[in-house]
């Protein structure tokens, strides 16, 4: 009976007090609201001196400040992979020449490797072709380009990108610091069907990511793979329709079935060959 009067003398002095129970428990509001935020003229006057503020910033610090405004927008990485022959350098070159069409100013990057069809351009199998810096290292792109000119370029293209070893650096600086649209194309797998560079490891840092297809050269079916034709076992290997062609699954495999029973039947010749020589 006494526990009982007790736990209602609790009650009734709990809800005689319910003010002090709130402010003790909730802080952070009471103090919020009893901030005296501006109204009327004075927040217009605010707002107005921090726009001024804001657009005042880069022209008296320079390049710089340029850099980190632009660095506040929004970056993006989009990447393109398949095979030989699915239309990765078309999907590019539309893309960038989309973004140059709205008027954004664009860069385009290639492997100085690729020299199929000279180191100035990017261009299809059908012969589309764009002006690009050939280089060995995308590292190197700030500083051929000139800080002015980065800073200007909204949009960077970057066509087989297997053969850059700093890619995941250069794309994570170029969209997460300097708030470009970077584009890249590149085959995410070689002969073997294993992982060829580090395109792959820019997936998760990826807005977007578009998988392409070729057609079967054997059966005309989806092509997903790409099946080296020469003997060649280097996975670095520059070449067209001579030294490779699309395939998909099954033709895949009966390839490489083929290419093996190819390759015994050299070897043995090679070793008859010698040991006739030896004789």
């Amino acid at each position: 009976m006494r526990s009982m009067f007790a736990t209602r003398s609790l009650l009734a002095a709990a809800a005689s007090a319910p003010t002090v129970l709130r402010a003790s428990a909730f802080p952070s509001r009471s103090l919020l609201l009893s901030l005296p935020f501006p109204r009327g003229r004075a927040a217009r006057n605010m707002l107005g001196a921090a726009r001024s503020i804001s657009s005042a910033a880069p022209s008296r610090v320079g390049g710089r400040a340029a850099m980190e405004v632009r660095a506040a927008q929004s970056g993006e990485i989009h990447v393109i992979v398949g095979p030989m022959f699915a239309g990765k350098t078309t999907a590019l070159l539309r893309r960038v020449q989309a973004e140059a069409g709205n008027g954004r100013s664009v860069a385009l990057i290639k492997s100085d490797k690729d020299n199929r069809y000279g180191l100035d351009s990017v261009v299809t199998h059908d012969g589309t072709k764009m002006a690009c810096w050939a280089l060995s290292e995308l590292s190197s792109f700030h500083d051929k380009l000139g800080i002015e000119a980065y800073n200007k370029v909204d949009v960077i293209g970057i066509d087989e990108a297997q053969f850059f070893d700093d890619l995941y650096d250069f794309c994570c600086k170029a969209a997460d610091r300097d708030g470009k649209i970077v584009v890249v194309a590149g085959l995410d797998g070689d002969y073997k069907r294993r992982k060829f560079g580090s395109i792959l490891d820019i997936v998760p840092l990826a807005d977007s990511v578009t998988k392409l297809t070729a057609r079967c050269e054997l059966c005309g079916r989806r092509a997903f793979f790409t099946l080296r034709k020469t003997q060649e076992t280097k996975t670095e290997l520059i070449g067209g329709a001579d030294v490779y062609m699309p395939v998909c699954r099954q033709h895949y495999m009966d390839g490489q079935i083929v290419i093996e029973a190819t390759r015994i039947v050299l070897d043995l010749d090679r070793s008859t060959v010698t040991a006739k020589a030896l004789k």
